[in-house]
């Protein structure tokens, strides 16, 4: 697996196919395999970039409190050292919120955007608190624990007996560094609220959410894409916070049918 150092870590990451890429980025508690449902289909024609983001994978750990703009600045450096100038952003739960800082921070290097089972609102006074408590507790007990205790939220009931996927969600979750883990989640409860700038996003975007999602629901999703102009929403049945690992047919469908209408910015210039 690739690696370059960056930012004063090392950041792993995988890179297939080629084309015009993709930048997958993963949520919380995973890592890039999780897009592993989407390399067959998209390989053939497209770049595609999946990163361990910084404290998750086999990428290092930074103690303490990572903010997800820190997240999208690695990002950024690693698409520079692969002489990558614009892509499609494709990001699920904290991946997609770590999208939307590298949108606002980056727009002219994002051709397209997709925000999967993602929230792009701040956090509450009360959210903080419990993310706060979440963060301590993923430390003390480890990410064993945690996983055996959540796992159960993070996909669809019908999709808690696909042996293959919960066993590889398993596996991410489990294996993720607890300091890791804490340490986004501090990070994320400090992160902006993109609400009123979503209005301002001028480049095609996609929402998509599983119907079933716990963490972030469709009317979550939809107050997303009736906030961003043209925006498109896909609601993915049977699925839950996942719906690229529990339906990665329909996933891989609806994303295939929204990139066939997006082109390269060069071929716009």
């Amino acid at each position: 697996m690739p690696q370059l150092n960056i930012r004063g870590i090392r950041l792993y990451y995988d890179d297939k196919g080629s084309g015009q890429p993709i930048v997958f980025v993963h949520g919380h508690p995973f890592n890039h395999t999780m897009w592993q449902y989407q390399v067959s289909h998209f390989a053939k024609e497209y770049r595609l970039i999946m990163p361990d983001l910084r404290g998750y994978g086999r990428t290092e750990v930074t103690p303490g409190r990572v903010l997800l703009d820190e997240m999208a600045l690695d990002i950024l450096h690693l698409l520079e050292s692969l002489q990558i100038e614009e892509a499609v952003f494709c990001g699920l739960s904290m991946g997609g919120q770590i999208v939307l800082d590298f949108y606002r921070l980056f727009p002219q290097m994002v051709e397209a955007l997709i925000i999967v089972d993602s929230d792009a609102r701040g956090e509450t006074p009360e959210s903080y608190r419990q993310r706060m408590q979440k963060a301590a507790l993923i430390e003390e007990i480890g990410m064993k624990q945690y996983t055996d205790d959540t796992i159960h939220q993070y996909i669809a009931p019908a999709s808690m007996g696909n042996e293959p996927v919960y066993a590889h969600l398993y596996e991410m979750m489990s294996a993720t560094s607890a300091e890791g883990a804490a340490a986004a989640h501090k990070g994320r409860g400090e992160r902006r609220d993109h609400l009123s700038f979503l209005p301002r996003i001028q480049t095609p975007t996609l929402v998509v959410v599983g119907e079933e999602d716990f963490f972030t629901p469709e009317p979550i999703a939809r107050l997303m894409s009736d906030a961003i102009p043209g925006a498109q929403l896909a609601v993915i049945p049977g699925a839950g916070h996942l719906p690229n690992m529990e339906k990665p047919e329909e996933f891989n469908k609806v994303l295939h049918n929204f990139l066939r209408r997006v082109k390269p910015l060069s071929q716009l210039a």
